[in-house]
């Protein structure tokens, strides 16, 4: 119900250009968001670093229509993974292929993830697709396979909730792929994902067990305390070494579950998100525990007062 009506607010834009011209500026987005340019993202980045965790920079924004857009969002990816270099952060980036035109030119898309894939080899980096909706899951394989067979630096998000997701990973096998599991963030139609709580968590504690069987380099991507708990069972139960896998978590999202899983030796990424379209990302992740929207409100009361004091 919660999460519904966070989406709903999320399409209006009265509300979202109301808290993108105050969010960064009261700082509660901040929260969720390293900031709006790539120099923000590094310094989070850095801090990150200083606390023993790598991080993924990941650039936001929305789908593309023209070639033109794409090679210039291209573009902003290699910058990204040069500047990681050479500010010598641990880190690598998280791509979208609907930013590189995935909606209109496939093998323009591929023709880009490659060129992304192969900056990030040349300066020993690695590169991560996102998953986006399930309209994209089969064009989003078929690139992905392409390019990680010529740059096995390139690892991919799959998604438990998604009825598919256990035939594609094995697919995926073959190839040995880093592979980060998460449970899903669309909304998608029963005949395509699981709509239960229940059935998700039980998608993603079987994958949990697959991807850990030593045919992939699995991120578990999770803040679910429960998820994280049966993953680190089966790696005590296999005595699985620490640099065979990793936990991933988001910039600002449980920070004491971070701190704890770091805490414990395991090796721990965190995806760092930026840019001036970072509004629908941060309705998602309000969408998710009602703790965040609390965080958001207080902020936005303790900013009233102040307007009028």
């Amino acid at each position: 119900m919660l999460r519904d009506f966070i989406f709903w607010l999320s399409t209006k834009k009265s509300l979202t250009n109301a808290l993108a011209e105050r969010g960064m500026r009261y700082g509660f987005a901040r929260r969720f968001i390293a900031g709006e340019s790539l120099e923000d993202a590094l310094n989070a980045s850095k801090e990150l670093n200083r606390e023993s965790r790598s991080i993924s920079l990941n650039h936001l924004g929305e789908n593309v229509s023209t070639a033109v857009e794409a090679r210039k969002v291209a573009e902003s990816y290699t910058s990204m993974i040069r500047a990681l270099d050479r500010e010598k952060l641990d880190g690598n980036i998280s791509i979208k292929l609907t930013q590189l035109g995935l909606d209109f030119d496939e093998g323009l898309c591929q023709a880009l993830a490659r060129e992304i894939a192969a900056t990030a080899a040349g300066l020993g980096r690695g590169v991560e697709m996102d998953m986006e909706g399930a309209a994209y899951t089969e064009k989003t394989l078929r690139i992905f396979e392409a390019v990680q067979r010529e740059f096995p630096i390139t690892g991919l998000a799959v998604q438990a909730y998604l009825h598919r997701t256990a035939d594609d990973v094995e697919r995926l096998a073959a190839l040995k792929p880093k592979l980060r599991l998460v449970k899903g963030a669309y909304r998608e139609p029963a005949s395509v994902a699981v709509q239960k709580k229940s059935q998700v968590d039980e998608n993603y504690r079987k994958l949990i067990a697959t991807l850990l069987d030593g045919r992939f380099f699995p991120a578990i991507a999770t803040h679910d305390p429960a998820m994280l708990d049966h993953a680190r069972g089966i790696i005590r139960e296999r005595k699985i070494p620490a640099d065979k896998y990793e936990f991933q978590m988001i910039y600002g999202i449980r920070r004491d579950l971070q701190a704890q899983i770091r805490g414990e030796g395991h090796a721990l990424r965190i995806y760092v998100p930026f840019g001036t379209e970072w509004c629908p990302y941060f309705m998602r992740r309000l969408s998710e525990r009602p703790a965040n929207c609390l965080f958001v409100i207080r902020n936005l009361v303790a900013e009233s007062f102040r307007s009028h004091a």
